[in-house]
């Protein structure tokens, strides 16, 4: 049974400079990242205490000039970055990057969620 919704699937991932990056979902919506905003969301132990699902990274540190050094698909479920400030731990599932769309459509038809929060 496939337990990620059809609409969680990257059609396209294209890397936009340093500063973003653009995936279209199989539903056709299409979502701009700003590499600062997804470090800022990063799901690794580092980030996020793994017992208590509690974040960890206080997101306003995160520099506003952080670049994105590289993008890595893992398996055909997430993708991993490396960062300007030598952060590359984070596995980012589909589902995860599909939550935190960060455009006007999403943020007005459903809350922001993130475990631990």
């Amino acid at each position: 049974m496939d337990l990620q919704p059809m609409n969680w699937v990257p059609t396209s991932i294209k890397k936009q400079g340093r500063k973003s990056l653009l995936i279209t979902w199989e539903d056709g919506h299409v979502s701009r990242y700003s590499f600062r905003l997804l470090r800022q969301h990063c799901p690794c132990a580092a980030c996020v205490d793994e017992w208590t699902g509690k974040t960890t990274l206080n997101p306003e540190n995160v520099a506003l000039d952080l670049e994105g050094l590289k993008v890595e698909p893992v398996g055909n479920y997430a993708l991993s970055f490396s960062f300007s400030d030598h952060h590359d731990t984070g596995l980012f599932h589909f589902e995860l990057l599909r939550s935190i769309c960060p455009c006007e459509s999403c943020q007005t038809n459903r809350p922001m969620v993130r475990s631990g929060n």
